[in-house]
């Protein structure tokens, strides 16, 4: 049965109020919280906004605008890797728009954790992944390189290799790869993060904060769990045993997972 209606930029799991809403990530991966919206449906309303801006600024303000449209403000944002940080700046520039923050499987908040993501990766390979990570890299970082959307894809889809510890047989379920936000959006990420601008930013934020981890995931937890716990008042760390980058795939993990999320919303 069909549960969600599509709309601009924008699609809606059951019915009003809309509560709740999923923050894909990426950037450029709209569309792979779907899994997640369909499964919280039923505790009420869920946005699932599909980001398109190329900037920050262009992010927030997409996020905010489908918000004020559509939620019943002030509501619980839920966002995944790229989108957990974009949902932690969002919530620090307009605090009275969330109720409650939830990070899955976030990128790292300092600079000095996110070289453990690469090596991590790279150490799971073997010889025929390994090689085409270089040449799909070595293909992202030129911008005379045709294809690049469909070059994102192949990338998402090796490192799913490497970021799941024993996944269910799923559906891939991103509607399409963004070259030009993943590009735009991630640069200002990393530079933020690098001047150590991206924590400092999070010393607006007032409400609640839960942090969902795989310890499988190679964006590493104490990246999140140890910044964190020093800016953040009101913070939580939740690390899921035998579980990769998307809790909701993950065997051992799954059950858990959803169980500590409903607990949370």
């Amino acid at each position: 049965m069909k549960n969600y209606a599509n709309m601009n930029n924008l699609r809606k799991y059951g019915n009003s109020p809309f509560s709740l809403a999923v923050i894909h990530g990426g950037p450029g991966a709209p569309g792979e919280m779907a899994p997640v919206a369909k499964e919280l449906y039923a505790l009420g309303g869920v946005l699932e906004p599909l980001q398109t801006a190329t900037t920050i600024e262009g992010q927030v303000r997409e996020l905010r605008e489908g918000l004020e449209e559509h939620g019943d403000l002030p509501v619980t944002l839920i966002g995944f890797s790229w989108g957990a940080m974009l949902s932690f700046i969002f919530t620090a520039r307009h605090s009275h728009l969330v109720k409650k923050l939830i990070l899955i499987g976030s990128g790292p908040y300092e600079e000095k954790y996110a070289a453990r993501i690469k090596k991590t990766r790279i150490s799971r390979f073997g010889k025929e992944d390994l090689e085409n990570f270089v040449r799909l890299t070595e293909t992202l970082n030129d911008p005379s390189a045709k294809n690049l959307n469909e070059t994102l894809c192949n990338f998402g889809k090796l490192m799913s290799k490497t970021d799941t510890y024993d996944p269910f047989p799923y559906e891939d379920e991103v509607l399409e790869c963004n070259y030009e936000s993943f590009k735009g959006v991630w640069e200002e990420a990393s530079e933020l993060r690098s001047r150590g601008k991206l924590l400092e930013i999070g010393k607006e934020i007032r409400c609640p904060v839960v942090a969902i981890h795989g310890d499988y995931d190679p964006h590493p937890f104490e990246g999140v769990k140890e910044p964190l716990s020093r800016i953040l008042k009101n913070f939580k760390f939740l690390l899921l045993e035998k579980c990769g980058h998307q809790p909701w795939i993950e065997k051992e993990a799954k059950e858990k997972f959803y169980s500590l999320l409903r607990n949370e919303i």
